[in-house]
This record gives C-alpha cells, structure tokens and sequence, in this order.
C-alpha cells in the first residue's frame, strides 16, 4: 500500500517550497512536495535569471527549478504530481487532500505563490490568447516586430519590457503613475533597450475583431482618451496570492498569508513561504530563504512533539 503519512507535507514547487524540500529532507524529516506540474509558477516564466547568488551565468527558471528538484530528490524528498484541493487539521494531524488520495503530517507548509492579477477591462477575457498575454517568455516570440503594449509599472512589466525588444523594437510600457515603481536598475535596463513609456495613464479597453488591434487608454490627469495599435498586449498588473487553501490561518487585508520570521502562521504546524506570505520584498532568493527558515523550525516543531528528543 502506498505511505500516505509524512512528518512534513509541502504544497508547491517553486523555490520556496523546493528550497524546503531539500532542508527539510536533508536534516532527516519525511518529506513530500505536492506539485500540480501545471507550469504556471512565476520561476518557470523567467528567460534569464540573473540575480540569484552564485549564478553567473545566466540560466533559464526552468534549468533553475529542475535543478532544485534534483538536489531535492537526492537529499530523499518524494514529489508527487497532485493539484491539492483541501487542508484541514484534526487534533495534531493535518489532512492534506489531492486527487484522489488524502495525504496527512504533522507539519504543513504552505508555498503556493501567487499569479497575475486581470487587469479586468473590455476586451481582456476575450483576446486572452490572441494578443493579451500574462507571460513574455511564453508568448513573445510570437510577435516578432510586431506592435507590443506591456501593462504596468513595477520590477515584472519592466523587466519583461526590456525582454520583449529582443522580439520587437516597437515596445511600449503603460503605467498609471508618473514615476515606475521598478527597481532602478531595471528601468535603466529597459530604457536602454528602446522602450518607449507612456505615464499617467491607465487602459480602459482592448480592442479588436479576431485578435487584439489596439488599447484604448485615459490620461488619468487631464481624462484624455486615446488609442494606440497594439498586436500584443502583455499585462503585468500586480500580483494576487494563491492562499485558498489557507481560510483557517490569518491572512492581511489583500489575501496574503501572516507568518513570523520563523513562517508560522496563526494555525501551529502550518507554515508559509515565499511569494503567498504577506511581505514587502518578493523575489527567487527571498522565496528560498524562507522556505530553508520553514524547514529548519518545522523540524523544531517536530521535535517539540517529541518531547525533545534529539
């Protein structure tokens, strides 16, 4: 019969929960990462990494993530292939339900992420896939010297702007603010790339009749309506955590899930890391950061269940 009990049960496989993996499998805890294997995790939409420590080169998300798999596999950790549908805890257990299976453990950690919010205008829903896009790797080399709108004003639209001229030199950024909010070395990256910026403004409609052909946009100062040709219309409108699965722990205001510096939430034994949990700063080395902190106290939470024992 297949072990469905484990002393610590991660849902997600990005580098919060893969980092995890591997602590928490390497310092001798039953561990098992649920992976919906969709491949929609941000880490797998990165072209270049380049920021991670000690990564030199840089290297696709997907060469980092199977990377991380690996060591989490050689250290013992099992992966399975399972969309997780409920988390519920009973006396000192939580019951982990995916598919058709209920997993249980004493310890969960939550490391699930977050995805792209709609920018939820006319036009959105219904060009999806023909010229509105949430990915740049995914999609940009489908509009090669084609008339590119990205949407928003932070690290991702600037970032995937600069990406997107390697395709096109017709790149242009609309941002409802006056100033970016990115990072400025990404900006400085993606003004010299040739990105064209268009501030203050805000998208009120796309438009088109088979595929996306312009967005119609309002000066958000003067309420001057315009419209610009777009073939693609890429939207990076800020993010939305995935914490469903988390109704019974705390969460802040926007849905993000509350943890201390340890990742406990307000439920003992369940913990968060990485992009789902309420924070300020969310990137690939703050992701694994957290998810090594999670493992090592789970294992002291453990112990603690164990009445000490070493």
């Amino acid at each position: 019969m297949e072990n469905s009990s484990f002393d610590y049960i991660i849902v997600g496989s990005g580098p919060a929960g893969l980092a995890s993996a591997l602590y928490a499998a390497r310092g001798g805890l039953k561990t098992l990462v649920l992976d919906s294997s969709d491949g929609s995790a941000q880490i797998m939409q990165i072209s270049e990494l380049e920021n991670y420590p000690g990564i030199v080169r840089p290297c696709s998300g997907f060469e980092f993530i199977s990377g991380m798999k690996e060591q989490a596999l050689n250290f013992g950790a099992e992966i399975r292939a399972a969309e997780v549908s409920s988390i519920k805890k009973d006396g000192g257990l939580f019951y982990v339900n995916a598919g058709n299976q209920t997993f249980t453990a004493r310890v969960v950690l939550l490391a699930t992420g977050a995805v792209h919010r709609n920018l939820g205008v006319k036009g959105e829903s219904e060009f999806t896939g023909r010229g509105v896009s949430y990915c740049a790797v995914c999609d940009g080399p489908f509009f090669r010297n084609r008339r590119i709108i990205v949407v928003g004003g932070g690290d991702s639209a600037c970032t995937e702007a600069a990406y997107l001229t390697r395709f096109s030199p017709d790149v242009t950024v609309i941002h409802r603010r006056g100033a970016f909010r990115a990072q400025k070395g990404i900006y400085d990256r993606m003004i010299s790339a040739g990105v064209r910026t268009v501030l203050d403004s805000v998208v009120k409609e796309i438009k088109g009749s088979v595929k996306a052909e312009s967005v119609v946009i309002e000066n958000v100062l003067t309420g001057v309506i315009s419209e610009i040709p777009a073939d693609a219309v890429f939207i990076f409108a800020g993010m939305r955590p995935n914490s469903q699965l988390a109704d019974f722990a705390e969460k802040d205001a926007d849905g993000w899930i509350v943890t201390n510096e340890r990742m406990e939430t307000s439920v003992p034994g369940l913990y968060a890391a990485g992009d789902v949990r309420s924070k300020s700063f969310r990137q690939v080395v703050t992701a694994a950061g957290d998810g090594a902190e999670a493992a090592f106290h789970a294992a002291e939470f453990i112990n603690s269940l164990d009445g000490g024992k070493e």
